[in-house]
């Protein structure tokens, strides 16, 4: 694992948290900083200022990151919002753009050899996603018009034995109408001396502050278990949950940074109810 540098005292709490998030994701894929840049676009002097918590990472760079390390980027990217727009009023600029931390000198991306060109590509392939994407849509849109139609042309003038006319097909009903958020619940049981809630199984995912999702409804059943009360279990990563899960750090004798990763979920699947 990588020796970082102490990050600077004057930096937001909301961007090192995400710096943190992102040191983390290097370093379990193992690669130096020449590597990443290879794989993201972005070269390696800017990388070590991105890590180093001296200039804001931009969006692609944050989303490349987290397609390297497998991890689902809204959670990260959501970091990143959060980030830049703390980042931004630091620094008197408008929300979204990145830069460096009062007193440091100014750089952009195109500074940097080749990084013009591969932030170009990253976005152009960004691009294709998305126009792939909407294709597909308007193809299944497609199939599903013709498929009605096909379906009302065969049956038009159809109706039951009495010469009732067809009842029309009612209409989809999507989960989104409703509106309402996750329900989740605490089904605590003890598997191969591991403790599970039934929301995730997970052993390694990195969870933190503003984070939300079956992962953290599984941290805050586990906390409850543990006697440390993170609040509502909403699945949402609040102050209350954050504050349960430094306790359990600070007791554990873990890094006090309320973020759960492999060590703390080890201690909080494992350890006896206090």
């Amino acid at each position: 694992m990588s020796r970082w540098k102490e990050l600077p005292a004057e930096l937001d709490p909301r961007v090192r948290q995400l710096v943190v998030r992102l040191r983390r994701l290097k370093d379990h894929g193992g690669l130096s900083m020449r590597q990443l840049a290879a794989k993201t676009g972005y070269s390696a002097k800017s990388w070590e200022r991105y890590l180093g918590g001296r200039s804001l990472p931009p969006r692609d760079a944050v989303e490349a990151m987290a397609g390297i390390a497998g991890e689902d980027p809204t959670r990260l990217l959501a970091l990143h919002e959060v980030a830049s727009e703390h980042w931004s009023r630091t620094r008197g600029a408008l929300p979204g753009e990145t830069g460096t931390m009062p007193g440091e000198p100014e750089h952009t991306e195109a500074s940097e050899p080749g990084d013009r060109d591969e932030v170009t590509v990253s976005r152009r392939s960004r691009t294709v996603r998305i126009t792939g994407a909407v294709a597909l849509i308007l193809a299944v849109a497609a199939a599903v018009l013709l498929a009605v139609r096909f379906t009302g042309a065969s049956g038009s003038g159809d109706g039951d034995s009495d010469g009732h006319p067809a009842a029309a097909p009612a209409a989809p009903v999507t989960a989104s109408a409703s509106g309402s958020k996750p329900a989740y619940t605490c089904q605590v049981r003890r598997e191969d001396g591991h403790w599970y809630a039934g929301n995730s199984r997970t052993q390694e995912a990195l969870v933190a502050f503003g984070e939300a999702g079956p992962e953290v409804a599984e941290v805050q059943c586990l906390l409850d278990r543990a006697g440390l009360t993170p609040g509502e279990v909403d699945g949402i990563f609040g102050p209350l949950t954050q504050r349960a899960v430094k306790r359990v750090q600070q007791r554990d004798g873990l890094v006090v940074d309320g973020i759960v990763g492999p060590h703390t979920w080890r201690a909080l699947r494992g350890a006896a109810p206090h």
